[in-house]
Formats: structure tokens, sequence, C-alpha cells
């Protein structure tokens, strides 16, 4: 493993509890379930109002390639400036540019003059937000927690944040949305208002100290250089990058596919909520029980049951337009699919140095999500050639091809990377 140069300097915070996950980790946790629920809302809120401006496929899905494209563009400056400043800092500068963006809009709504080309505008600074707080709240962790306790503390904050976002917040945006659309906006600019508040009860100090000063362009490089030359990361983000522009692809279209009684499956828009929950069920029920499925499967064959998890769910809707047989599939699936992030993100940070975790953090995540917005554009482009139901069963196909990484992603790679990040502690 290469790219380290020197020794991590941590004093820029307090020390982890290592008795605990402490009360710190907890205001975090509190800030991050209410900062979720404001995302999870608005995630569902944006497309079903931009089905009211139109029924375009390629429109529509543009609203959730505008959202992620920042992914692609303004990820690794995220990441370096993680690592620049507080990283607590720069979560609370994210949420009040979220409340202040979709609180704006929520205005607009209410005297009718919104537009589609205005909602991709909002989703795109909605999704520079996302980078800067994402990314310095993933970094953040290993200086409120020890690293033994990385799997549990990021396995608590999984569970509330997908049932926030996918369990709780789908639902509510449905509810929201056939309220008023106004009403729909601006539930999640006080959300995102409350979390600023949790946030600034998480004490301490969290810059990492720099011992000598560089420029942007020169640390981006640094954390590409490391993430590239690491041949388990460098697969693992590739992996993550495909099943995103897979996901991104078919979640894109599924609105039109769900939603109304002439679609296929022919829900109402609290209904297709309902409907999404289910997949967020799995996701929360399998986070917190990660640890007990990995303990009993070993990380790699978990890893692989999570991609044909991952195929299934793409699938199904190509195969049935039952709801209950979706919903079903949806919730065994994301059992599964709760797995691995868990344990890719906790080895990600357990294996990465912390003055580089920001950059390592924004680069894999530049992979990983910078794909979304063409998978968002190319299920759009495949519903209009092909039709609908065809998306899923192209895609469903195409996620099978994942696992050839597990070539790579074997128990034994894992373990010698972990095992050359404990030496090179002990040496520093």
């Amino acid at each position: 493993m290469t790219g380290v140069e020197e020794p991590v300097r941590t004093d820029a915070s307090p020390r982890p509890d290592e008795s605990g996950l402490g009360g710190r980790f907890w205001r975090l946790w509190s800030a991050s379930a209410v900062s979720n629920l404001a995302d999870g809302i608005v995630k569902i809120a944006l497309p079903l109002v931009a089905v009211g401006y139109t029924r375009s496929p390629v429109l529509v899905a543009g609203v959730a390639a505008a959202y992620s494209l920042p992914w692609l563009l303004f990820a690794l400056p995220a990441g370096a400036l993680a690592d620049r400043l507080d990283r607590r800092q720069v979560m609370l500068a994210a949420n009040t540019l979220r409340a202040a963006l979709i609180g704006a809009l929520a205005l607009v709504a209410a005297f009718d003059a919104g537009s589609i080309w205005l909602l991709y505008l909002v989703a795109l600074g909605l999704g520079v937000a996302e980078t800067l707080y994402d990314t310095s709240a993933q970094s953040i962790l290993p200086q409120v927690v020890t690293r033994d306790q990385l799997p549990r503390a990021n396995g608590r904050l999984a569970a509330v944040e997908l049932a926030a976002n996918q369990f709780v917040g789908p639902p509510l945006a449905g509810f929201l949305v056939a309220a008023g659309v106004a009403l729909a906006l601006a539930g999640p600019a006080v959300l995102w208002a409350v979390a600023v508040a949790a946030l600034l009860l998480v004490a301490g100090r969290f810059r990492i100290e720099r011992d000598a000063p560089t420029t942007m362009r020169a640390d981006i490089v640094e954390g590409l250089r490391f993430l590239w030359r690491h041949r388990l990361l460098r697969t693992l983000a590739t992996m993550v990058g495909t099943s995103n522009f897979i996901t991104s692809g078919i979640f894109a279209v599924l609105v039109l596919y769900a939603v109304g009684p002439d679609s296929a499956i022919g829900l109402t828009e609290p209904g297709y909520g309902v409907l999404l929950t289910t997949i967020a069920a799995g996701i929360v029920l399998g986070s917190v029980a990660t640890a007990q499925i990995e303990q009993r499967l070993g990380r790699s064959r978990t890893l692989a049951l999570s991609v044909l998890a991952m195929a299934a769910v793409v699938g199904v809707p190509a195969l049935s337009t039952n709801p209950f047989v979706i919903g079903t599939v949806f919730f065994a699936g994301g059992i599964l699919l709760a797995t691995w992030n868990v344990i890719t993100i906790s080895l990600r940070q357990r294996i990465t140095p912390d003055r580089l975790l920001g950059r390592v953090n924004s680069g894999y995540r530049m992979l990983a999500w910078g794909s979304m917005p063409a998978g968002a554009l190319v299920g759009g482009l495949l519903a209009e050639a092909f039709g609908l139901r065809a998306v899923f069963a192209i895609l469903g196909s195409l996620t099978l091809t994942l696992l050839l990484g597990m070539f790579v992603v074997t128990d034994a790679n894992i373990d010698a990377a972990e095992r050359d990040t404990t030496e090179r502690d002990a040496a520093n």
C-alpha cells in the first residue's frame, strides 16, 4: 500500500471516547437523522413536483441528474476543503445553504411561479451542499469514536440515516406533495435548520493540523494518488460507481412506471412513497444486523451476496407489476444491500490516514456518485427508446457484471490492507 508520507496528527479535536460511542457521537447522530429526513423528503418530492410540469421521461430524469451532478464536478474540491477546514463547520454551512435554497423554492411555489428549469437550478445547488456535508460527515467520525468502534458507529449512523432518508422520508414526501407543493418544500427547510441547531451542540474542534501549507491542487492530487494506488479501494469505488449508475437509471424513471392511473403499477403518490419504504425497511434492518451477518458469512461473501440482492431489486419491476411482489423483493434485497455500506465505509475509514480521509472519501464518492447523472439520463433515454419495463431488464442484467470485482475484494486482500495499516501506525 502506497501514498503514506508522514505521521498523522490528530490533536485537532478532543480525543475519541474509548469507553463507548459517547455524547458527541449521539449529538452527531441526531443531526444526521434530521438532516437525512429532510434529504429523503426532497429527493422524492422534487421528481413528484417535476411530474406536475412535464411527463417527459428525459426531463423528469434530469432533476435527479442535476441533483447528483455535483458529485462529478465538485466532489474533489469538497474533499480538499474537508481536510483543510473544521469538518463540523463545513457541515453547518452546507445545511444552512440547503435550508435557504429549499425555503426559497417553497416561497416561489406558494406563488405558483415554479418551473422545471427552476427545479434543475435548486437541485444543482442542493447537490453541491450535499457533497460538502456528506464528505465531511464521513471524515469526522474517526475524530469522534475510536477506530475499533467504527463498524458499530457506522451501523448506528447508517440505520438512522436510511430510516430517515428512505423509510420515513419517502411516504412523508408523498403525503406532503399531495397536500401542497409549497408545504412539501417548506418541511425540509425547517428540518435542515433543526439539524444546524443539533450540530452546534457537538463540542470540539475538528480540523486536522497541517505541517506545511499546500495548494488545493496538490491536496487533491495527493488524495487521488492514494486512492488510485490502493487496489482494494479503487476496485470498491469502481463497483459502487457502476451500481449507482444502474440504480440512478431505474429510480429516475420508476416514478413514471409506478405513479398514476395509466402507469404499469398504478400507485398514488403516497402509495409510491410506501413502496420505496419497503427497501428502506430492509436496509435499516440490515444496517443493525451487519455485524452478525458479517461474522457468520465473512466480509467478502457478504459483499458478493449484496451484489446479487441488488440485481434482484433492479430487475424485479421487469418481471412483475404487482406492488406486493416488488415490495417483498425490495425488503429482502435491502437487508443485504445495507451490509455493503457498513462494511466498506468502515474499511475505508480504518485503512486511510486521517489527514487524507476527506480527499479519499471525496475521490471515492466522485467515482461512486459521479456516475449517477449519466445513469439517470441513460435511464430516461432507454425508456424513450424501448419503454419503461425494458429499463429494469437491461440494467438488472448489467448489475451481475459487478461480481467480477469480487476477484479482488477477497477476505485475504481485506485482511492484508488492515494489517498494513496496523504496521504503518505502529511504525509512526
